[in-house]
């Protein structure tokens, strides 16, 4: 399956997820690519659009490895058996956790405008991005989300391999993938249109979703 834009693949995405329209439901996009897909998903929906910035914690002198993310909302998640096993010292964490909470700050301000994050407790919860590769971005969204207290947390894309599906399956409460190719060669791939997201649209695209719901 190849998306026309992300613009296509949100609509192709929102039609599986009629389940879940109106009511309590809110949509949370990871920027930017996301946001399209989000923004088609939520009009279809007639719920709430809103972003969810992660950050990644990286250990110290190997910034790819994941020791905790934090997230919109002011959430942190760590993980405790990494860090014991790296032996990363507490001001070690707090230092980067600093450092990344002030680059999530600035994008959430970029892109939201010091508007509030969305209250998600009780809620449904359907969390979009424009695909998955090895999904980590996602997971550590999934359990940064958890800390809020949503009803119930349903991840959709349009596109992932199969194995990144069945790894975050067991972590949410409903996973909607509209295509697992095998193989996968990246997100991209499978998008005619894959053209990079600006700040100007995250902007353009929230403005209009609250128009649009009336939130």
């Amino acid at each position: 399956m190849i998306f026309e834009d992300r613009a296509d693949a949100g609509r192709q995405l929102a039609a599986k997820l009629g389940a879940y329209a109106g009511g309590e439901t809110r949509v949370l996009a990871l920027p930017r690519g996301g946001v399209p897909v989000g923004y088609e998903v939520s009009r279809a929906l007639h719920a709430p659009l809103d972003v969810f910035v992660v950050r990644k914690i990286g250990a110290p002198g190997r910034e790819e490895l994941a020791i905790g993310a934090i997230a919109s909302g002011g959430v942190r998640v760590l993980h405790e058996d990494t860090i014991e096993l790296l032996g990363v010292p507490p001001e070690a964490i707090e230092d980067i956790t600093a450092r990344e909470m002030l680059e999530l700050e600035r994008r959430e301000e970029a892109y939201r405008g010091g508007l509030p994050a969305h209250d998600v407790r009780g809620r449904t919860v359907i969390l979009v991005d424009d695909g998955l590769a090895t999904g980590a971005s996602m997971n550590a969204a999934i359990l940064a989300l958890r800390e809020r207290a949503p009803r119930w947390i349903v991840v959709a894309v349009p596109v992932a391999p199969p194995e990144t599906c069945a790894a975050l399956e067991p972590y949410v409460d409903d996973l909607v993938v509209l295509s697992t190719p095998q193989p996968f060669r990246g997100v991209g791939a499978w998008y005619a249109d894959f053209s990079q997201i600006s700040d100007d649209e995250v902007r353009r695209l929230l403005r209009g979703s609250s128009a649009a719901v009336g939130s």
